[in-house]
C-alpha cells in the first residue's frame, strides 16, 4: 500500500488502517483470541502500519489483544489509543461516564502503556470532548506525555470546530478521527476546511458504516445481545428498511466497476482528501484482504460525481448513535 501522512504532522501511515475495536468487543462475540492475533500480524504482512484500538474496547482487552499481536513487530506499526471514559469500577463493560482531568489522562496513558507492551503511543486520541475540563488542560496534559516520550502525536475524536482549534493552539494536533462514509457524511461541511487550514489529518472510522455498506445487513438481519448496532437507531428494523436504498446504489455502482460495495466505499473516502485514512475493522481474513484491495481502487471524477448524485435523493433514517450518546458528539 501507499502511504499517506496525516496533515502537516509528517506522521506517516498505510492509506489504509486496521480500526481493532471490533476483534473482541462491541459487534457480539468476541474472536478467538489466537485467530485475532493471527489476523493482526497478517495485515501487517500485507501493508498496513496503522492499528487503532481505545481504552474502553471489551475494556481494556483489546488493548492488551493489539499489544500481544503486534509487540514482534512494533518498530513496524503505529499504535493509536484513546483516553476520556471513566470506566465501571466494578468491571462493568459500559463506560460510566467521561473523565478527560489531566490525573486521569496521565494513569491512563501508563495502563495503556502496559497493556500495549510499549514505551509510547503513536496517536493519542481523546475519545470524547469533556465538557467538565476545559480542552486547553487536556491539551497541556498530552504535551506533558510527548515532552515525556510516552507519546509521539495528539489527536481528537469527534470534535467540533471551537474544539479543534482551541486544542491546536496549545498542542499541535495530528489527526481527528471522526465517523466517516458514504452515509455519514457530516465532517465535510465545517470540519474538513478547518483541518485543512490548520495542517490536520483525518482518520475515517466505520467507513464501510459499521457493515450496512457492504450490503451483508438485510431486513431480516437480527443482531446479538452483545453487538451495539441493536441500539442504534440506524440499525432499527424499520430504518434498515427505508435505509436499504443506500445498499442498493452503492451495489449498482459496484457492479458496474467489477468492484464490492466494501471496495466501493472505501476507495470513495480514500479519493475525498489525500490526508484521509479510513480504518475498516474485520475478524476475517477474505475481509481484511478486501479492504485493502480498495487502495488500488481509482475512481475518476465522473465515477465520484455518479456516486453522489445517486446518493443524493436517499434519505438516511436514524441517527449515528442513540440520543444519549449523540450529545457528545461535535461539542
Amino acid at each position: 500500500m501507499l502511504i499517506r501522512k496525516l496533515g502537516a504532522s509528517g506522521l506517516e501511515v498505510s492509506e489504509i488502517g486496521f480500526g481493532c475495536m471490533g476483534l473482541n468487543a462491541v459487534y457480539g462475540g468476541a474472536g478467538d483470541r489466537e485467530e485475532m492475533i493471527a489476523l493482526l500480524r497478517e495485515a501487517v504482512d500485507i501493508g498496513v502500519t496503522l492499528f487503532d484500538t481505545a481504552q474502553v474496547y471489551g475494556p481494556k482487552i483489546n488493548e492488551e489483544l493489539v499489544g500481544e499481536a503486534l509487540q514482534p513487530v512494533r518498530e513496524r506499526v503505529v499504535i493509536a489509543t484513546k483516553f476520556g471514559f471513566e470506566l465501571d469500577p466494578s468491571g462493568g463493560p459500559a463506560p460510566i461516564g467521561l473523565n478527560s482531568r489531566p490525573e486521569a489522562i496521565k494513569a491512563t496513558a501508563e495502563d495503556s502503556l502496559r497493556r500495549l507492551r510499549t514505551d509510547h503511543i503513536d496517536l493519542y486520541y481523546q475519545h470524547r470532548v469533556d465538557p467538565q475540563v476545559p480542552i486547553e488542560d487536556v491539551a497541556g496534559a498530552v504535551a506533558e506525555l510527548i515532552a515525556e516520550g510516552k507519546v509521539r502525536c495528539f489527536g481528537l475524536s469527534e470534535a467540533g470546530a471551537a474544539t479543534i482549534r482551541k486544542a491546536h493552539a496549545v498542542c499541535p494536533i495530528t489527526a481527528l478521527q471522526s465517523e466517516y462514509s458514504l452515509w455519514a457524511r457530516e465532517p465535510e461541511v465545517e470540519i474538513f476546511p478547518l483541518l485543512d487550514e490548520l495542517g490536520i489529518g483525518f482518520v475515517a472510522y466505520s467507513p464501510l458504516g459499521r457493515g450496512f455498506l457492504t450490503g451483508s445487513i438485510t431486513t431480516d438481519t437480527s443482531f446479538d445481545d452483545g453487538d451495539f448496532r441493536s441500539f442504534l437507531p440506524r440499525f432499527q428494523k424499520d430504518a434498515v428498511a427505508r435505509n436499504m436504498a443506500v445498499v442498493e446504489r452503492v451495489k449498482a455502482l459496484s457492479a458496474a466497476k467489477g468492484i464490492t460495495p466494501a471496495q466501493l466505499a472505501i476507495a470513495w473516502v480514500l479519493a475525498q482528501r489525500p490526508w484521509i485514512v479510513p480504518i475498516p475493522g474485520t475478524t476475517k481474513r477474505t475481509r481484511l484482504e478486501e479492504n485493502i484491495d480498495a487502495a488500488a481502487v481509482e475512481l475518476s471524477e465522473t465515477e465520484l460525481a455518479a456516486i453522489i448524485d445517486a446518493l443524493a435523493s436517499v434519505e438516511i433514517d436514524g441517527t449515528r448513535y442513540a440520543e444519549s450518546e449523540m450529545a457528545n458528539l461535535n461539542r
